[in-house]
């Protein structure tokens, strides 16, 4: 096995696609973050970012990874024994890692080798579930969902901010292009915007749910719940499947996306590098 490094989404997306297209669910961050940068509709950051492929004896792609700006090596479903030489691949590229996010066992083999490397240790900081829709349960509660309009840029920015701020960076940026997409939608009560949950644009018929949030005074209503279901809803009725990822430390809504019919593909966890 070898490893082919890039800067350009554009040739990791020629080279690397056909491989992630086999299973667009597992490979759902990977293909939605390089296919936005490639086409240059990604919002505004400062940095590069530095992408990864395990390519065989017959020059076939069998794993993929990639660095964003300001976040960590993302390894999606890259299999266990192709994590060691992922990382010295981004050993010869980078001095400093923020973490790595994958599967268990592939980011745990990735966290040994840049440990070896870089003298660091690693935290699990969070673990994470992906789920595919499987068969639609609708939920209801009071109020209706609407589309985000321009109007809602500040209240969208505001929102994001509270639980995916530091993965989203500017948060008006994200809003606009979100809005723009038209895959951003509220949930109103009698004129009072209560729920918020926006999709990714699909990739290989996939699409992404989230984020989703719900400010506190509006909690335990159902009405994330409610406009989950009708995000999920619209998504299907556009011929994609729909996918997302719930945190493991939130019983609340991995039981509320179970309801929908939300089930488990795989697990994956965030490990922290310190020196």
């Amino acid at each position: 096995m070898v490893t082919w490094v890039t800067g350009d989404a554009g040739d990791f997306r020629a080279r690397v696609f056909a491989f992630l297209e086999r299973d667009p669910v597992l490979h759902t961050v990977i293909l939605s973050n390089v296919d936005a940068r490639a086409r240059g509709t990604y919002r505004t950051e400062v940095g590069s970012s530095i992408f990864v492929a395990v390519v065989d004896g017959n020059d076939d792609v069998v794993g993929a990874a990639m660095r964003t700006p300001g976040q960590r090596v993302y390894l999606g479903g890259l299999a266990p024994e192709y994590a060691s030489e992922v990382a010295t691949a981004f050993a010869d590229h980078l001095t400093d890692l923020r973490g790595v996010a994958g599967r268990p066992a592939a980011a745990e083999a990735f966290a040994q080798t840049w440990a070896e490397l870089r003298h660091t240790t690693a935290t699990a900081t969070r673990g994470t579930r992906l789920h595919k829709l499987i068969d639609l349960t609708p939920l209801q509660a009071n109020g209706v969902p609407r589309l985000a309009a321009d109007a809602d840029v500040d209240l969208a920015a505001e929102w994001v901010v509270h639980d995916f701020g530091d993965e989203i960076g500017d948060t008006l940026d994200w809003a606009r292009g979100r809005i723009a997409d038209k895959t951003l939608w509220f949930w109103d009560v009698d004129g009072t915007t209560v729920s918020m949950a926006g999709h990714h644009l699909p990739i290989f018929g996939v699409c992404r749910v989230g984020p989703v949030y719900t400010p506190t005074e509006y909690r335990r209503n159902g009405y994330a719940g409610a406009l989950t279901t009708h995000v999920t809803a619209t998504i299907l009725a556009q011929g994609n499947q729909a996918c997302l990822y719930t945190d493991l430390a939130n019983p609340t809504s991995n039981k509320i996306y179970h309801a929908i019919g939300y089930r488990p593909i795989t697990d994956f966890v965030d490990l922290e590098f310190t020196s």
